[in-house]
Order: structure tokens, then C-alpha cells, then sequence
């Protein structure tokens, strides 16, 4: 079955390094990640944007709009991305010019939504500095993909990141649509009601469990571990709004996609590893076709 990975991040980021490195043993590089990508049947990938001008600054308040992916010169074709947006500098003298940039990279085919960083910055997502970002995400029928959660750092602050703020924002906003990341983990039954109520409104599957296999292993043999996720993705009963990504570089693909396969009922997988992407993001069809069409 081929697999559609909506969350991986292939950004310069030290953490990332780190986190590669040190836990979960990943070649963090474009041609590791393709070697993954092979090895797993992967197809198609979107990378989140973000970049760090300072080393360990992230969240970096000095990084410019838009956010892209910065690891490597070019980003491989087999990538999508959806451009990170740093909302310190949508505000003041500098806030056209910063939405003129995100707009012009929005027009290009490769770009799949929007990422926004709630909790790393510290802004709800239904505060005003946000509203320009939606109106061209409606312009351009484009998602709008969240952070939601725990955050990968401690200078982020949890109460612009639990996923019942993207309620109230899904309200005000019925035209775009949505993605909540990490199933707002560890608020994951408030994620689930969150989907559940709002039709425009869908949910990632990504960095529920980051570390090798010895680490994987212990956690996917830990019952009360599983079932925290289970009780949710059962509560919310829309295995059509939930989809698959890895946050890779935080976790190998293939043993992630095997964590997913056991979470999920098979009936479903079909419809989490790869047809729900296409509902969410609507550009994905265009690439794998010119993909397809560069392979032959």
C-alpha cells in the first residue's frame, strides 16, 4: 500500500540534529530520508517549515515569513512543504512585507499549506496578527496545519497550544480547513472532540512516541500507553479526518508506520496512510502525477 507521510521536517534545525543523532538514530539527511521513504513504500512527504538563525534558538522570533525547509540547497521533488509562519513579525512597519513574501511562496505548486507554531510562539491561533494568514489560506484554498500539544522546547508555553484554542478558530474561519497536529497530545479526547465537531477540521497522527526501536518497543507493549490514543481515535469515530505522518527526523518511518498500523483498526489504513491526504490537502494529486510521469 503506498503511504503519504504529511509531517516530516527536513529544516537546519539543532534540535533536529539532536534528536536524530542521539534518540532516534535516523540519517537526518534528504538522501537518509529517501532511503526511508524507498524502504517503506512512501511516495510522497510534506515537510513543515521552519528555520532557526541563531543555533538552538528555535522558536527563532528573528527567523523572516515564510518558513521553509532549509537543511539542504534544493528541496527534493519528493517533497511538498508547508510554509512556517513566525507571527512576532507580523506586526508593525514590517507586516506587509512579510505577508507579500508568504503570498508569493503560497502560489507555488509545491507548497501544500500553512504551518503555524502555536505554543512555540506565543500567540493563540484565533488572535488577530493571524488573520491576514487565513484570509490568503482561503484566497488559495490552502490548510492551515497547527502545532498542537506538548511542545519540543521548553521556552514554548502549553496554553497557546492545547488543540480546544482551534475550536474557537475553526468557528470564526468555516472557510479554510484545518489540521491539528499530534493529536494534540497529551489532550488528546479534547483533539478528538475538537475533529469531531467541526467539519473543517482533520487531525495528524505524528510524533506520538520519538526514539529508536528499543524505545518504540517499550511503549507499544505498555497497554496504557495504547489505549490513551485508542480511547480517542474510537471517541471521535472519523477515521476519515485523521492522517498519517511521522515527524521524522524524531522517529524512523518504517517503525512509526508499524506504531500507526496498530493504533489504527486495518480497516482504516487504507484511508489514514493515504487517501485522507488528498481531502485535506488539495494539490497532492498534481505532484504524484508528475512524479508518476517523471518515473516512467
Amino acid at each position: 500500500m503506498p503511504i503519504i507521510d504529511i509531517h516530516i521536517h527536513l529544516s537546519d534545525i539543532d534540535s533536529f540534529h539532536r534528536t536524530a543523532s542521539d534518540l532516534s538514530k535516523v540519517d537526518y539527511t534528504a538522501a537518509g530520508l529517501k532511503a526511508e521513504f524507498d524502504q517503506n513504500d512512501v511516495i510522497l512527504g510534506i515537510g513543515m517549515g521552519v528555520t532557526e538563525q541563531t543555533k538552538g534558538a528555535f522558536p527563532d522570533s528573528g527567523s523572516p515569513n515564510p518558513m521553509g525547509l532549509d537543511l539542504e540547497e534544493e528541496v527534493p521533488s519528493f517533497l511538498m512543504e508547508c510554509v512556517g509562519i513566525n507571527p512576532n513579525r507580523l506586526a508593525g512597519g514590517q507586516a506587509q512585507e512579510e505577508l507579500d513574501r508568504i503570498e508569493a511562496r503560497m502560489q507555488a505548486p509545491e507548497v501544500a499549506g500553512i504551518k503555524l507554531y502555536a505554543g512555540y510562539y506565543h500567540y493563540y491561533v484565533h488572535d488577530k496578527i493571524y488573520a491576514p494568514v487565513y484570509e490568503l489560506a482561503a484566497k488559495y484554498s490552502l490548510p492551515v496545519v497547527i502545532h498542537t500539544g506538548d511542545t519540543y522546547s521548553m521556552n514554548g508555553l502549553l496554553k497557546y497550544s492545547h488543540p480546544l484554542t482551534v475550536d474557537e478558530l475553526a468557528y470564526q474561519q468555516r472557510g479554510v480547513n484545518f489540521m491539528i497536529c499530534h493529536l494534540g497530545d497529551p489532550w488528546v479526547m479534547d483533539a478528538a472532540e475538537v475533529v469531531a465537531k467541526n467539519p473543517n477540521v482533520y487531525a495528524d497522527l505524528s510524533g506520538l512516541v520519538v526514539g529508536d526501536r528499543p524505545h518504540f518497543e517499550r511503549f507499544m507493549k505498555e497497554a496504557l500507553f495504547m489505549d490513551h490514543f485508542r480511547r480517542a481515535l474510537v471517541y471521535c469515530d472519523h477515521y476519515e479526518k485523521m492522517l498519517f505522518g511521522t515527524d521524522w527526523p524524531l522517529a524512523p518511518i518504517g517503525l512509526y508506520a508499524e506504531f500507526i498500523r496498530r493504533l489504527v483498526p486495518g480497516q482504516h489504513h487504507e484511508k489514514v496512510f493515504y487517501r485522507n491526504a488528498f481531502e485535506l490537502f488539495p494539490r497532492i494529486g498534481q505532484r504524484i502525477a508528475e512524479l508518476r510521469k517523471e518515473s516512467l
